[in-house]
């Protein structure tokens, strides 16, 4: 089943892109790094949209057997981004984790990250994180950007090959989940893999009619999604069929809510997810936060996330520790090729004329 080999660690989605924008302008002077000796025990406030399904819980009981204190704020992705950056000039997050290369990339234009080089910086590929000159963001997983389906309702055959057939088929129409809410980064994934196949400079932010014909048709012919009733609870009632799903959380999902799921796998391509680790600048327990990234990022605690979450890490060291399946799947995996610069360029605006024009 697809579902028990995709299952990799969340963004909440999702955590953007598989590629990174472009680099923002570099900052000055050495980057930091962790100073030598044990946690001072200070409690570091860790902003995520990567605590669901028992990652919050999880990582505060591990950094407190490693001797750190960490108080876990969990937010979806672009809310998140947008929290960070309000609080620039007077942060109360110390550590940032599980934000895409997208998200933090604005974070770090927007002046609110602090360029700092992990102890597992040489275990790593660089082309997966921050691509500028200094960084301010290191990757730590990857993920995929899914369209799931119940597969005891639809066989493989039957099922949809790629998103844009949910509204052009009948059989699809209204059996399966809209969002009616842009706060994630999975949703924002989403619309950015389905946009930027319609690229078009003369277009209304850069994308052609067509393309916003697909959108408005995507929300005309969905079932909107419930609040705090989750996809999978739905799709056990029999109320929708399939719906986007980080891959981290389907073989979790399917066994609490005992529905089997299986994904699309478009000949395009799927969005991949990599989500990063980042020091917010201005925090006053700086030599805590880079000893807590140390240890987090390191290939040890990567590698029981992994075991713990079914993640793929990117840490090389950790990746030897993932599971067999997971590697298996991220190597057969087709990424889908897009224009992260393009996107953070625009999704902002593309965000605000789908809510306006479209979610009404």
């Amino acid at each position: 089943m697809v579902a028990g080999i995709v299952a990799v660690s969340l963004l909440s989605g999702c955590g953007a892109g598989a590629a990174a924008p472009a680099p923002s302008e570099p900052a000055t002077g050495p980057a930091a790094v962790a100073p030598s000796g044990p946690p001072s025990g200070e409690t570091l406030i860790v902003y995520t949209n990567s605590n669901g399904e028992g990652r919050g819980e999880w990582l505060t009981q591990k950094a407190a057997e490693a001797g750190f204190k960490i108080e876990i704020v969990g937010a979806g992705g672009a809310d998140a981004t947008n929290k960070l950056i309000a609080e620039k000039n007077n942060p109360i997050a110390d550590v940032a984790f599980g934000l895409n290369n997208m998200y933090f990339e604005q974070i770090k234009t927007a002046g609110a990250l602090e360029t700092f080089t992990p102890s597992w910086s040489g275990e790593i590929d660089d082309a997966k994180g921050d691509k500028g000159a200094t960084k301010a963001y290191w990757p730590l997983v990857q993920q995929a950007i899914l369209l799931g389906y119940n597969s005891d309702k639809f066989s493989k055959d039957e099922a949809p090959k790629d998103w844009p057939e949910l509204w052009t088929e009948e059989k699809f129409k209204s059996r399966y989940e809209r969002v009616t809410g842009l706060g994630t980064a999975t949703a924002q994934l989403v619309f950015a893999s389905i946009l930027t196949r319609y690229k078009d400079d003369s277009g209304d932010l850069g994308i052609s009619d067509e393309g916003w014909k697909q959108i408005e048709e995507y929300f005309k012919n969905g079932t909107p999604a419930v609040a705090k009733t989750d996809l999978f609870a739905r799709i056990a009632s029999g109320d929708t069929d399939m719906g986007q799903m980080p891959s981290s959380i389907i073989a979790e999902r399917e066994k609490s809510f005992k529905v089997n799921v299986e994904t699309v796998m478009p000949s395009v391509g799927v969005p991949l997810a990599i989500e990063q680790v980042a020091l917010v600048k201005g925090t006053d327990k700086k030599d805590e936060a880079l000893k807590f990234i140390d240890w987090f990022g390191s290939a040890e605690t990567q590698g029981a996330w992994a075991q713990q979450f079914n993640s793929m890490p990117v840490n090389k060291a950790a990746a030897a520790k993932a599971k067999p399946e997971v590697v298996e799947f991220f190597n057969t995996l087709k990424q889908q090729d897009i224009d992260w610069t393009f996107v953070q360029e625009n999704m902002g605006a593309w965000v605000e004329k789908i809510e306006l024009e479209y979610m009404s």
